[in-house]
Parts: C-alpha cells; sequence; structure tokens
C-alpha cells in the first residue's frame, strides 16, 4: 500500500519556454498504459511494502520501466535521469526516491513474484486491449551477461554458458521466451530461463502457462523447429491445443525433401510482406504438398507418431540455398587449391599436417557432406592430396534447396495446406519483438550483483517491451484503415512502429513550475499532437493527478 500524496497540479500549455526545462518525451503515454495495465496495482497487492514508504514497488518498476523505453541506456544513474526527466511531474516520485539502493530492493522484491506478474499483466493487457490470442508465436533469445555468478541463488535463473544469439560466446547468459499475439505483435506473455536451458524442454510448461492465459480459448502455437519433439506433440494433442513449426532435418530429412516433385506441387496464390509493391515477376514463389512425417519415439517400443506435414517449396530460399552452395564450394576450392600447391613446405610438410588443415577447411566451410578427399605420401615423403566434390551429394541437396516441411496438427478441414502456410508467415512477428528487445530497447550485456536482480530485471525489461507493442498496436488501430503516417519517418509518410513513435514524442518538453505558478508544456508539433490523440493521451494530465 502506498502512502497518499496530494495530486499534483495539472500542466497546462504554454508557447513560450522559460531558459530551463525538462524533457518530457514519450512519459505521458507511458504513464497511461501502465494506469491501463493496472501495472503499479499488480505489483504492489503482489509485493506490498510498509504503510511508511515513500514510494511503492509498482511505482519504482513503472519508473524503470519509463526510463527503459525513453532513455534506452545502461540502466546507471536512474536518480539523474528522474531529474533530467518529467518523472516527478508524470509519475508522482521525486528522483531521490530512485537511487540505487531503493531499485535494488524492488528488484529483490518482484523476483520471486516474476511468474505471478507476467501472468497478471497479460491477462490484463488481454482484457483492456480486447487482444485476440486465438494464434500466438513462441521463441526463446539469449540475454548475455557480465560477471562470474559463481554461487547463484537457488530459485532464481542461473547464468550459465550456452550458444547465445548475440554471438558473444565469452560471456554467460540467461534465456527469455515470449508468446506473441498475431494481434498486433503484443508480447502478453514472457518468462525467463536458465543460460543452459534447452528450448525444447521449455514448450510444455510454456504452453500450460499460455493455455491459462488464455482461458477456455482454444490458440494456435506458432513457433520454430524447436517447438517440435514426440512428447511435445503428444503433450499439445492431449490438451487441444494447435500448433504449426517447421520440421527439423531430424524430422524431416535431406532425403526426403530431395525426392519431392516441385512439378507436382500447388503454386499458392500468397504475397509476402516485403514483396508488396513489386511487380509480379519479382515477387517470391511458393509451392506445396501434403504429406506426413513419422516422428519415433526414443525408445525402440516406442510407436511412431504420425504428424500432418505441408511441404513447401520457396523460391527464395531455393535461390539463396543456391548462391550459400556455390560461396561455399568457391571458397573450400580456393582453400584446397592453396593446400595443393602448398604440399611438402614448411606449413604442409607432412601427411598429419595437410589432414589437420582438410578437417579446418571442411568445419570452416561446411562441405563435410560432399567433400571427398585421399591424403598419402609419395616415395620421397612427400604429402600428397587427391580431392573432389561428390557431384550425388550435390544433385541431392540441390534438389532439397527451397523445400521445407511445416509439422501441424490442425486438421485440412480446419486450416488447408495453403492457410497452414499463411499462418506460419506470421512467425516473423516474434523474431521482430526480439529485434526491438535488443534494438530501440537497447538491451546490451546486463551486470547485476545477483541472479535474483537478474530475473527482475528480464521482467521489467520484457514489461517495457509490451508497452512499446501495445503503444505500436494503439496507433495502428486508429490509423486504420491508413497504413502510414505523414511525417514520422525523416519528414516521409511511414508505417507507425514503436521505434519511431517514441522518437516522435521524444521531442515533448515541460516547463517546471517556478514563483508558485504551474508547470506548462510548449505546444506539441504537429505531428506530436497527433500521436497523442492517436493514442488518446493527454499530456496536460499527469500520471498521478487523476
Amino acid at each position: 500500500m502506498r502512502r497518499s500524496r496530494p495530486a499534483l497540479r495539472p500542466v497546462r500549455y504554454a508557447y513560450t519556454a522559460p531558459s530551463r526545462q525538462k524533457v518530457l518525451g514519450a512519459l505521458p503515454v507511458v504513464a497511461s498504459v501502465c494506469r491501463q495495465l493496472d501495472l503499479a496495482g499488480i505489483i504492489d497487492r503482489l509485493c506490498p511494502v510498509r504503510k511508511v514508504a515513500i514510494v511503492s514497488h509498482g511505482q519504482v518498476i513503472e519508473a524503470l520501466i519509463a526510463n527503459r523505453l525513453t532513455s534506452p541506456q545502461p540502466m546507471v544513474r536512474i536518480e539523474e535521469w528522474a531529474r533530467e526527466w518529467a518523472v516527478p511531474e508524470v509519475f508522482g516520485i521525486e528522483a531521490d526516491a530512485l537511487n540505487d539502493d531503493r531499485i535494488g530492493r524492488a528488484l529483490d522484491a518482484i523476483a520471486p513474484k516474476h511468474e505471478l506478474i507476467a501472468g497478471s499483466v497479460g491477462a490484463q493487457a488481454i482484457a483492456r486491449f480486447g487482444l485476440d490470442v486465438s494464434q500466438m508465436h513462441w521463441d526463446m533469445t539469449s540475454i548475455s551477461l557480465y560477471g562470474a555468478y559463481e554461487e547463484p541463488t537457488p530459485g532464481f535463473v542461473t547464468p550459465r554458458w550456452g550458444r547465445p544469439k548475440d554471438r558473444r560466446p565469452d560471456l554467460k547468459q540467461v534465456q527469455t521466451g515470449l508468446a506473441v499475439t498475431t494481434d498486433g505483435g503484443v508480447p502478453v506473455w514472457h518468462r525467463p530461463y536458465d543460460g543452459g536451458a534447452a528450448e525444447v524442454a521449455q514448450v510444455e510448461s510454456a504452453m500450460r502457462s499460455l493455455q491459462e492465459l488464455a482461458g477456455r480459448r482454444q490458440f494456435l502455437l506458432i513457433g520454430d523447429s524447436k517447438l517440435i519433439s514426440r512428447g511435445n506433440v503428444i503433450a499439445m494433442n492431449l490438451a487441444g491445443v494447435k500448433f504449426i513449426a517447421p520440421g527439423s532435418k531430424y524430422h524431416v530429412p535431406l532425403e526426403r525433401l530431395s525426392a519431392l516433385d516441385r512439378g507436382a506441387a500447388t503454386l499458392v496464390e500468397y504475397v509476402a510482406e516485403r514483396d508488396t509493391g513489386k511487380p509480379p515477376a519479382q515477387r517470391a514463389v511458393y509451392r506445396i504438398l501434403e504429406g506426413t512425417v513419422m516422428i519415433a519415439g526414443k525408445r525402440a517400443a516406442d510407436p511412431e507418431l504420425e504428424v500432418r506435414c505441408v511441404f513447401v517449396w520457396s523460391s527464395v530460399r531455393a535461390h539463396a540455398a543456391a548462391t550459400n552452395r556455390t560461396k561455399k564450394l568457391n571458397r573450400a576450392r580456393g582453400d584446397l587449391e592453396r593446400l595443393q600447391r602448398g604440399l611438402g613446405g614448411r606449413h604442409y610438410p607432412d601427411a598429419a599436417a595437410v589432414a589437420e588443415r582438410l578437417r579446418a577447411i571442411r568445419r570452416q566451410h561446411k562441405v563435410d557432406a560432399y567433400l571427398r578427399t585421399e591424403v598419402d605420401s609419395s616415395p620421397a615423403g612427400k604429402p600428397t592430396l587427391a580431392w573432389h566434390f561428390d557431384q550425388d551429394a550435390l544433385q541431392k541437396e540441390e534438389a532439397s534447396e527451397g523445400w521445407y516441411g511445416l509439422l501441424t496438427n490442425l486438421e485440412p478441414g480446419e486450416a488447408d495446406a495453403t492457410e497452414v502456410l499463411v499462418r506460419y508467415k506470421a512467425q516473423e512477428t516474434v523474431e521482430r519483438r526480439y529485434g526491438n528487445l535488443k534494438g530501440p530497447l537497447a538491451v546490451a550485456p546486463l551486470f547485476l550483483s545477483s541472479n535474483r536482480r537478474i530475473t527482475a530485471l528480464v521482467t521489467v525489461i520484457c514489461l517495457a517491451l509490451l508497452i512499446f507493442c501495445l503503444v505500436e498496436r494503439g496507433v495502428r488501430r486508429a490509423l486504420s484503415p491508413q497504413l502510414t503516417l505523414a511525417g514520422l519517418y525523416a519528414g516521409r509518410p511511414a508505417m507507425p512502429t514503436g521505434r519511431l513513435i517514441f522518437e516522435a514524442l521524444s521531442g515533448l518538453r515541460l516547463n517546471p513550475a517556478s514563483d508558485g505558478g504551474l508547470p506548462t508544456i510548449p505546444q506539441p508539433k504537429p505531428l506530436q499532437a497527433r500521436l497523442l490523440e492517436l493514442l488518446d493521451v493527454d499530456p496536460t494530465r499527469p500520471r498521478w493527478a487523476s
């Protein structure tokens, strides 16, 4: 329960600017969405503070979220940021209350409740904003960490070595899972995971949480190939959850793909978003075939599981694969020719040195599937090398290029092959949100003193992403059926994205009260005023004045 405080006086517009201003930016927008989500209220009910506390945990977390959305720099010196920005006027929190110690206590408080907070705020977002959760997209990403973390606190995410997606193998990591709606690309659910957690093993628990979040509504879960395992498919079938995901090479092997007949495949009337506006001849072409695949169990006694598979051929994938293969072969050929010219020299004096170099070439250029070599020594002791690319293996790979299989438990009567492809194509939504996470929200390698606070900070970051996406969705829905907004990108019309919206609002300023007067806001620019109108936000009404 937070201490009661007098309402702040309303702010009015002014056309003159005094010598000192505070940055207002998108703070009124962030505060408005926080209020609609009841974010501080949810946190305060789950993590209450003493009645004598100056600010509640919910207020502190809202301020941290606002900081991440408006000033995405390393999360340090929050107190200084709050002084420069209109945080007291909008959120009713004095800058001194956001010192490092108070922020640390708020993070410690929400860490044990992070799952309840994520679920409650996600449910509120669905109800308050009318989000359609009939189709959701699931994926995981990694966040790298500075620090050793030798003795992590039990019960919270554990930093571990892994395969970081930001290509920082020198750092430990934790992972984050997101479930994003097709409707607006809103991340309604998130969860942090240990750095070494296998993604395929997290699917069933994530599915259960999403079922609870969706209530009685049936939903379609779309993911990448790690969504698919025999156990996950059985669990989703039993739970009545529909799914679509591409099959891995283990479930849809090269031999199966190379045997498919493109001529027998049906041409799909589908235009990818990136091809909109292009002449028909320059658009990607898709062809589909219906089929099934069998998923074997780990034990010989486990019966095989038959799963519907929509085989898709993509001209874009085929062209990319052919181009990549040609580059690999040319680079490998160049290294092999250089190796052959150097046989017997100081770098490759014997067969062992040649064999070691060949292993490096196979690994570096990924040509092991079709590179055939024979290393020997001449009577004089000079190493010899014969090599060639296996044409049969190359032809088999070429025949498979462009093909992939989409596994699903949707019946043909629920979604034909074309509909399965179209629904899967929305999977880029969750990938785009991870781009927002590490782009506009600037989630760089983190450094915190404990894995307890890492768990809490991941929650703060994901809640900030939720608000970021709700703002983007709100503007787009208010504009519909228009697709662009004038002046948004370099003075030109553009599709409103969260990044462009927050950048446009960043120029708003506030003139602090002085000599007993009222705080004032200089008249917004036309674009800023239009965005605030579309979001139904009145910047002259501070967060805590209502």
